[in-house]
């Protein structure tokens, strides 16, 4: 009788394993309570918009533009009023909003007016609520709509000082706020931080461009899912010449839609934009494991097997998707921006240093990692591997369950 020789698993089960792995850990974290906290649903920074212009005599009108669940939060908080947090929530996407607002409005205008305001040559204007608060949605978010009017000293200058949502607060780590203006004979745009709290209308043009460079930056450092983004693309390439090209494409892509976009010139739904840039971090990570398996036959196989070198079909596949990507977070880095006014060079020239600030955090990541990431790879191939294989899984899960939050309008 023929010896009986031991049946072989299929060579499919270990990726199977792997797909079912990544899943249940995205069930999991979805699941976990950490993605039902403000952070998560907010991400880690909040944007207040600010339209501040003269009204005649030495009057100064802005409207305050605040994300709706934070700052219920905030005022409730801030007045010890538990009361308006439950209120304020139970109307929660009804449309009722607006009432909800109006009926705390003195706390409202209190916790506001204590963390912005506008001054005239170092004298604080006093401000008053000019109409009732509104309510209205800024990428299928809703915001509050503060009005006020601030009467100013005589003066041929102002400062705009902005301290909202801090975070001692806990509920984000920073908040920029973007402010349109026309005062004292100008009229652009400039963002307010904890690092830069405080506009003047004699700031140079230089130093105006500068905050727009810090934002690009922090927005790209701060944001997440654009980072994680960035990370899949550098565990999946293997030489050099793949993370340049894939870097390349992704940097042209977003950035031609994040111009166009800021302009106005196209419109994309944030209910799509978001979904999908979270669907683009997991399939850029799988794209890697895929790689892995049809190169070497699984994905736990013998790691010093030999890859193929040269351009193929793949590579060029590979980068086609990225630069589509590309395209979609351009959308998504002009919806965070928010910027909303006329054309005009010195917008274009704040957009073109958002870009670069955006740009230079990503070069940083890259010659960061990847080198660290190809020397692991040439000295120990299978830790090499298998970091690689962890790295893509856990990003991979993690863009799963921010596509299906975001996808259900979970986050």
């Amino acid at each position: 009788m023929p010896p009986r020789h031991p049946r072989r698993r299929p060579a499919h089960r270990p990726l199977v394993r792997l797909v079912f792995a990544v899943l249940a850990l995205a069930v999991g974290l979805a699941a976990s309570p950490a993605a039902a906290t403000p952070a998560a649903a907010h991400g880690f920074s909040s944007v207040v918009y600010v339209q501040a212009s003269a009204l005649g005599g030495d009057t100064v009108g802005t409207v305050v533009e605040l994300e709706y669940d934070l700052l219920v939060s905030s005022v409730a908080q801030y007045a010890d009023a538990p009361e308006f947090s439950q209120d304020g929530m139970d109307v929660w996407k009804t449309g009722e909003e607006a009432s909800a607002l109006n009926a705390y409005d003195d706390a409202i205008v209190a916790y506001v007016t204590a963390r912005f305001g506008v001054s005239a040559d170092g004298a604080a204007c006093d401000p008053r609520q000019a109409g009732e608060l509104s309510a209205t949605e800024r990428d299928g978010v809703p915001y509050a709509v503060l009005t006020l009017e601030h009467d100013c000293p005589p003066s041929g200058v102002h400062e705009i000082r902005s301290a909202l949502f801090p975070d001692g607060e806990n509920y984000v780590r920073n908040t920029v706020t973007i402010v349109e203006y026309e005062l004292d004979t100008q009229a652009g745009t400039a963002t307010l931080d904890k690092g830069a709290p405080v506009f003047s209308t004699q700031q140079s043009l230089g130093e105006r461009l500068g905050h727009f460079f810090v934002l690009g930056a922090e927005h790209l450092l701060f944001g997440i899912d654009h980072v994680l983004f960035l990370l899949a693309l550098i565990v999946g390439s293997r030489r050099l010449r793949d993370i340049v090209l894939a870097a390349t494409a992704f940097t042209l892509a977003h950035s031609v839609t994040f111009i166009l976009a800021a302009l106005g010139v196209v419109s994309v739904p944030a209910a799509i934009v978001e979904p999908v840039i979270a669907l683009s971090i997991a399939v850029v990570a799988l794209w890697y494991l895929w790689r892995v398996w049809r190169e070497r036959g699984g994905l736990f196989a013998e790691a010093t097997a030999p890859a193929k070198r040269g351009f193929e079909a793949t590579d060029a596949a590979r980068l086609t998707v990225v630069f589509l990507f590309g395209l979609l977070h351009g959308v998504g880095f002009a919806g965070a921006l928010g910027i909303d006014e006329p054309f005009s060079w010195q917008l274009l020239g704040s957009l073109l240093v958002f870009n670069v600030g955006i740009e230079a955090v990503q070069v940083a990541i890259i010659l960061a990692v990847f080198p660290l990431l190809l020397l692991l790879r040439r000295r120990a191939p299978r830790t090499g591997l298998g970091v690689g294989i962890a790295v893509a899984g856990g990003v991979a899960a993690m863009g799963l369950v921010w596509f299906v939050e975001r996808l259900l309008g979970l986050g």
